[in-house]
């Protein structure tokens, strides 16, 4: 089916359940960034892969919102389909809500699939529709009957991640799943965020493409846990494990018999922005204690065993980027390369690495204006051929027991403008400005936000994302609640005080619709300095170990504070990766790539 014949199929069915307006959000039944191809609705529906945006239809049109990251993707994809991309944040675009109000009326049914919302989107929902005395109305799933050939629910295996990588027990962390409850007043917690699951189980998989997590639930009680998982994904010497640490195995489908056999008045600790709608409606006869998943912030804070192995993964990681950026300095313009084709020979030196498992997202690779997309994907029709010139900009990383990592570089392939050399400049100012930060104690990204995009902002440009997002341990690529943004958003943790142990992305960019696009990004870890009266001060240690390329720089536009600050991170990825290079040319050419400026 085209998309436009998908879409009529669509209508057909809201007309014979008779709704008015259906939204299809990006979601799966676990509040997941990246989902497993089962739940890709929204996808298969308009045609739209960015891993973020909300497909409203109506009888006579449909709409798209989506942020800055797709907008140049959104708009190429879209064509010819009747779906009309809106820009969210731009001036004149209707927010969602204003959207749906204008086209619903009294007695208008407005649907959603209860199974993938959170309580927290569908009572707000509920009530904004109540304004124009319009009622929400959960749909269910039809898409197991328009989507005929539906991906199936994963079924690759689980399995435990031992304590020398995690660093405690899953016993010790259900010990502090219980505390929280117990300061909360809560006899009972229940989560369905896959990541957060992991984390405290100890246990992954391979449910979610580059996301080493199992599809389940959890629901922990003062005398043990209960993991809701399809069997045929635990085999006995795991559950046999997790019985160790008071954690029983039951059946994926038995969730919500589960939640409703809960004695009535027992007080539960839900988090109502993960939670599903339908889950939560489960709950009916508790009493629910709607707070934050403790377990989001236990785990954004790494322990010592995951940071030291974080430091060997980003290593590890490193030598893989180290390596590329000679390859392709040395062999652009002699040998065919397309940006398909560097995306694998990187995928290929990862594999190489030691405890190496998967990619942790897609690779983006992207030359010249392709740069532009942030989340470009390079296609067979669409890969662009590498010239000895301009800029390619590769936003990678990798999962490994050691940890997840994030990197991007962007690459001076042979001559560059002078714009283009000024605004990469300004972005590694960017980079420097925020990983050398000292600050007290109780600072958020929002107030350190500005210190990376200063540098930009004097240019008249910004870059319409976050600067900074959480990164987990051998889980999720962007995790909560720490970030960097000068935005405050609904469900982001501009706010969240940065602790120490948390580790977070320093990742300004500067993208020029038809010309290119800049971005360098390293990961930092928030550690604490010194204490005195006036408290205790904080700053970063970056852990990100590849060059950043000094063919694009000008040194010029650099204050002397900053380029020491290089010349300093140069010097430790020349430590580190030196022994990894296989031969005197890679050795050679490493010493000048990290030289002094």
């Amino acid at each position: 089916m085209q998309i436009v014949e998908r879409i009529a199929a669509f209508r057909a069915r809201m007309k014979m359940e008779a709704f008015d307006v259906v939204i299809v959000p990006t979601a799966d039944s676990h509040a997941s960034e990246y989902l497993s191809d089962h739940f890709k609705t929204r996808r298969w529906l308009c045609g739209f892969t960015g891993s973020a945006g909300t497909l409203v239809v109506a009888e006579n049109e449909a709409a798209l919102f989506t942020d800055g990251r797709y907008f140049i993707q959104a708009e190429r994809q879209l064509a010819g389909s009747g779906v009309t991309l809106m820009r969210m944040g731009t001036a004149g675009t209707p927010t969602l809500t204003e959207y749906l109000l204008s086209m619903v009326g009294e007695g208008s049914r407005i649907g959603v699939d209860f199974s993938v919302v959170s309580e927290q989107f569908a009572a707000g929902l509920r009530r904004d529709v109540k304004k124009k005395n319009a009622v929400l109305c959960d749909t269910g799933d039809w898409f197991d009957d328009l989507w005929k050939d539906r991906p199936a629910l994963p079924e690759g295996k689980a399995f435990r991640l031992d304590v020398q990588y995690a660093g405690r027990t899953a016993a010790e962390k259900l010990e502090g799943v219980r505390a929280a409850m117990r300061e909360a007043g809560a006899q009972v917690h229940v989560t369905n965020v896959l990541d957060d699951i992991a984390w405290v189980l100890n246990v992954r998989g391979s449910d979610v493409l580059h996301t080493p997590v199992v599809m389940s639930y959890l629901i922990v009680k003062e005398d043990g846990a209960e993991w809701f998982v399809d069997g045929n994904k635990v085999d006995e010497k795991l559950r046999a494990s997790l019985l160790e640490d008071g954690v029983c195995v039951r059946g994926y489908d038995e969730i919500i018999p589960a939640l409703e056999a809960i004695e009535a008045e027992t007080s539960v600790l839900v988090d109502t922005g993960k939670l599903t709608a339908a889950l939560t409606a489960a709950l009916a006869q508790t009493h629910l204690i709607g707070r934050e998943n403790p377990i989001l912030r236990m785990k954004a804070v790494k322990n010592d065993v995951e940071i030291e192995n974080l430091r060997k993964a980003h290593v590890k990681d490193g030598t893989a980027v180290t390596r590329l950026m000679y390859w392709l300095k040395t062999n652009v313009g002699k040998i065919p390369m397309t940006e398909s084709s560097v995306s694998d020979y990187l995928q290929q030196l990862r594999e190489e690495q030691e405890n190496y498992v998967s990619l942790s997202f897609d690779t983006i690779c992207a030359y010249r204006s392709n740069a532009a997309m942030m989340h470009y994907t390079a296609t067979p029709e669409t890969a662009a051929v590498l010239e000895p010139r301009d800029l390619l900009l590769i936003d990678s990383g990798g999962q490994y027991l050691e940890g997840t990592t994030d990197i991007t570089r962007t690459f001076a392939l042979g001559e560059v403008e002078l714009e283009q050399k000024k605004h990469f400049t300004a972005v590694l100012c960017s980079v420097i400005n925020l990983a050398s930060a000292k600050f007290l104690h109780g600072m958020t990204g929002i107030g350190l936000d500005i210190l990376a995009r200063g540098p930009i902002w004097d240019m008249g440009i910004d870059y319409r994302c976050g600067t900074g997002h959480g990164v987990g341990y051998l889980l999720c690529v962007h995790e909560g609640p720490n970030s960097f943004r000068w935005q405050k958003s609904a469900g982001r943790g501009e706010d969240t005080v940065l602790d120490a142990g948390m580790v977070t992305t320093d990742e300004p960019g500067v993208y020029i619709e038809g010309s290119h696009g800049i971005r360098t990004e390293n990961e930092l870890v928030c550690r604490k300095l010194e204490e005195n009266e006036y408290g205790q001060f904080m700053g970063f240690e970056t852990i990100t170990c590849a060059p950043i390329d000094l063919d694009a720089v000008i040194v010029e536009q650099m204050t002397q504070k900053q380029r020491t600050w290089l010349n300093d991170y140069h010097a430790f990825v020349r430590q580190k990766q030196m022994p990894h290079m296989q031969t005197q040319e890679e050795r050679t050419w490493l010493e000048h790539a990290t030289r002094p400026i």
